[in-house]
């Protein structure tokens, strides 16, 4: 990430960087203490003071003034600080100035692990339920291939979990309760553009139309019975 930008988020409000601390500093490995200091340091550079020294420091955290000294050097160390030279263009001088985006992106490395150990949970939680819910569909355990199956809709051709479960009711509704009839019916969605459950309700609400709509000779021709009514179907019904 460029860190022109990711400053100016900083700026701007839009990472709130003293929370994400206090609330994952002690998986980046920061002591109690160390984390004051380097809310410290967040808190000097926000007010200008974009290079405090370790007697500032101190004064705010009455921590002697070596034991700063040698904290900030750890910290530089451990990649959580970092020391870089700017322009001073009031002083047409180059300073120094401390920077902290080595621990802020660390910390939020962080928690983007954490949220993505949280969504790979929940896929996986959706997941059983879909296999639950072709075992109650079915009345019987899945087997070996149909596991693999389904597994294929999930991760290789990317059907989501709720309209995999929409194309089995879909089945169980045509009376089609197979891999195959359902297979169809996602390869079908698929190339139509379907992807929310209500697109999926008015796709299938047409397709009973335009059967529904059938002249009766060719029912017949397809072996239908005729007068065959199809039932309802609330695709909101989980």
């Amino acid at each position: 990430m460029n860190n022109e930008l990711f400053e100016r988020w900083i700026q701007q409000g839009s990472l709130s960087i003293p929370k994400i601390l206090l609330t994952h500093y002690r998986k980046v490995g920061l002591t109690d203490e160390e984390c004051m200091l380097i809310l410290q340091l967040h808190s000097f550079i926000e007010e200008g003071n974009v290079f405090p020294t370790p007697s500032v420091l101190s004064e705010r955290m009455h921590i002697d003034v070596n034991k700063i000294a040698s904290l900030l050097r750890v910290f530089i160390q451990r990649g959580f600080l970092s020391i870089e030279s700017f322009e001073d263009k009031e002083r047409s001088v180059y300073a120094e100035k401390y920077s902290l985006l080595p621990l802020w992106k660390r910390l939020l490395g962080e928690l983007g692990e954490e949220q993505h150990g949280e969504r790979t949970a929940a896929k996986k939680e959706r997941k059983e339920n879909i296999f639950l819910m072709f075992e109650k569909e079915f009345g019987r355990p899945l087997s070996p291939m149909e596991i693999e199956t389904v597994n294929i809709w999930l991760d290789e051709d990317g059907h989501d979990s709720e309209l995999i479960a929409a194309a089995l009711k879909e089945g169980v509704l045509s009376g089609k309760l197979n891999f195959r009839y359902i297979d169809r019916i996602l390869f079908e969605w698929k190339k139509t553009g379907v992807k929310t459950i209500e697109q999926a309700r008015v796709h299938g609400e047409k397709f009973r139309t335009r059967q529904r709509n059938v002249p009766a000779s060719a029912d017949a021709q397809n072996g239908r019975t005729e007068g065959l009514s199809l039932p309802s179907y609330n695709w909101l019904d989980s």
